[in-house]
């Protein structure tokens, strides 16, 4: 597993402040944003070591107004930082009565001979 949730969390901590990785503790700040990795699975090995992962991250946003600002915010930050493409962006239906969204990324990540990060691939199709 290569690892890339600090690199994510910083890059949704230049777009807002209430960013958590477990549910949402403080709903009097918003937007608030939970941000979860969905999968993370060895892609190719080398040499015994993982030198590529494909990873995919889901991303909740919740607003008393609107998420889009937030949303559009998000995914130019996370493309900039991460290098991961946004596979999905969907309304949820929130009972709270609060706006609610979705945004999945993926990508493969490449990891170099000294074990450092150093590149990012979006998924060929």
């Amino acid at each position: 597993m290569i690892n890339i949730k600090e690199i994510v969390y910083q890059a949704l901590c230049k777009v807002c402040e209430n960013v958590s990785d477990t549910y949402p503790k403080d709903w009097a700040k918003y937007p608030a944003v939970q941000y979860m990795e969905e999968d993370n699975k060895v892609v190719e090995w080398t040499d015994d070591k993982e030198q590529k992962s494909y990873v995919r991250y889901r991303i909740d946003i919740w607003d008393n107004i609107s998420t889009s600002r937030t949303v559009m915010a998000i995914d130019e930050r996370v493309a900039a930082d991460t290098g991961l493409i946004r596979i999905q962006c969907i309304d949820i239906d929130d009972p709270s009565g609060l706006k609610h969204k979705t945004i999945r990324y993926e990508g493969i990540i490449e990891q170099n001979a000294n074990g450092e990060i150093y590149v990012y691939h979006e998924l060929k199709e």
